[in-house]
């Protein structure tokens, strides 16, 4: 993911963070490591830092950011998660996701605050690791599996919002001949267009709304489950546990693997990197204006799915609206729901494909022409848009995505968010190996590269018994 040298120590100062106020100070940056060749008039970032990873952001736009990227349409499957786990452990799961995201997410924050106040701010997850693990590490692990998770993350909100954007077609022409593929391109189109906006900070008005409509699909499918649960159309409730002891026991760590994904969110560090100068204490507040709403939605969308629809909660909680096509509450519901749903989806995928946006500018852009000459405007159009035209194609391919997307959350969102975060705080800070600290962070580090690696194998195993029904354009 880039030429990363380990030891340059040139600084430079980080013009485009000038949205916190004046004074040289709070403005200056380290490079990005690799950068040898400083001009000596202006010394500048590469155009990916430059372009897309503005620091100009307050702490409130951070919680915005986070919010999008963490409570998302995903959150959906959760009552799904709880059929394999059963009442007591699926809710000490989502405790335990909560309280050590929140943990590690913190640590992280940390981390990135130290540095920065040594002058070195770092402005991406493999810078991170690039400065702390070695250029290998940064080059060959975290940058590839961040690169796999955020765009796995946009190919599922294409394929996700084609197929909210169907149900919604379904409920108006029942026996409509569209394809799932057809609008799965629909949704692409509209990705197609947010795309080019062109900077993270720019996200800021858009992530507001979508911090409103999750609360919106939420509470629609919160009051949605109560509705069907106290009325006589909603199915008998058994909260029995499914299938043989087998399938039982990979059935628990494909669930942990739902909800670490559900938790996910991997660009901690980019998210960092859009508050303006100096960063220390934002991120903290950002981060409780996040989980404020995270737990809000999580919490009673599980519940109450689960409550409602027992071991049939479908993969997709709102699927569960509908018995044989038949609408179980008003059709205006579920319309709006999924309406709220394929708007904020469109707001997560563009999210995650900064990272991927951050990449093309680096490789194409010139940070020595202005952002919008040109000699940047056209590579980035062009780029930008090949992105999203093959992520929309892949998505539209194979619409058994949602398999592939918990092995990548087995493979990806683990180390990135439970494992890598109390790693880094134990080599920058080195706490005592007497200290609680020390061994709390061991033990999140060791337990989750288990399930990590054991949620991979259960992911695998659900690709390999599903296989026989994956067709190319299936119409799903």
């Amino acid at each position: 993911m880039g030429t990363l040298g380990p030891n340059t120590n040139a600084r430079a100062v980080h013009e485009h963070g000038g949205g916190g106020g004046g004074g040289e100070s709070e403005n200056e940056h380290r490079l990005p490591h690799g950068h040898k060749h400083l001009s000596a008039m202006d010394q500048e970032l590469d155009a990916g830092a430059l372009f897309v990873l503005k620091s100009k952001g307050s702490w409130m736009h951070c919680g915005y950011h986070l919010t999008t990227s963490i409570v998302a349409p995903p959150l959906l499957s959760l009552p799904f998660a709880f059929t394999f786990l059963g009442w007591a452990v699926g809710i000490i799961c989502l405790v335990v996701g909560a309280l050590v995201t929140f943990y590690s997410y913190n640590l992280l924050s940390l981390v990135l605050e130290h540095h920065a106040q040594l002058g070195r701010r770092h402005l991406r997850f493999r810078d991170m690791a690039n400065d702390i693990l070695g250029p290998r590490w940064g080059r060959y692990f975290v940058g590839p599996i961040q690169f796999m998770v955020c765009y796995g993350a946009v190919i599922a909100c294409t394929l996700l919002g084609g197929q909210c954007m169907k149900a919604i077609y379904l409920l108006s022409e029942p026996n409509g001949t569209m394809k799932l593929y057809e609008f799965v391109i629909i949704f692409g189109s509209l990705m197609l267009i947010l795309a080019q906006i062109p900077s993270f900070h720019s996200l800021r008005h858009i992530n507001l709304i979508s911090l409103f409509l999750c609360l919106a699909y939420s509470a629609c499918a919160t009051a949605g489950s109560i509705y069907i649960g106290n009325s006589s159309k909603g199915p008998k409730k058994d909260y029995s546990l499914k299938g043989d002891t087998e399938s039982q026991i990979f059935g628990i760590f494909n669930a942990i693997a739902i909800i670490a994904t559900t938790y996910g969110n991997g660009i901690i560090p980019e998210i960092q990197a859009t508050i303006a100068p100096p960063v220390k204490g934002k991120m903290f507040k950002a981060l409780c204006v996040c989980y404020t709403v995270l737990i809000v939605t999580f919490f009673t969308v599980a519940i109450s799915g689960y409550w409602a629809f027992g071991n049939n909660s479908e993969g997709l909680l709102l699927s569960n609206f509908l018995d044989d096509g038949k609408p179980l509450v008003p059709k205006w519901f579920i319309l709006m729901t999924n309406l709220f749903t394929v708007l904020q989806l469109s707001a997560v995928g563009v999210v995650y494909l900064q990272p991927t946006n951050e990449v093309l500018e680096r490789t194409f852009a010139d940070p020595n022409s202005k952002e919008f000459s040109t000699r940047n405007v056209i590579p980035r159009v062009v780029s930008r848009s090949l992105s999203v035209v093959i992520s929309t194609t892949v998505a539209a391919m194979l619409p058994f995505f949602g398999d592939i997307n918990a092995v990548i959350g087995a493979f990806g969102f683990m180390p990135l968010d439970f494992i890598l975060p109390v790693v880094f705080f134990n080599l920058t800070f080195k706490p005592s190996k007497r200290s609680l600290v020390f061994w709390l962070n061991v033990t999140i580090a060791v337990v989750f590269s288990a399930l990590g690696v054991i949620a991979a194998v259960a992911a695998v195993r659900q690709i390999a018994l599903d296989a026989k029904t994956y067709r190319l354009f299936a119409n799903v």
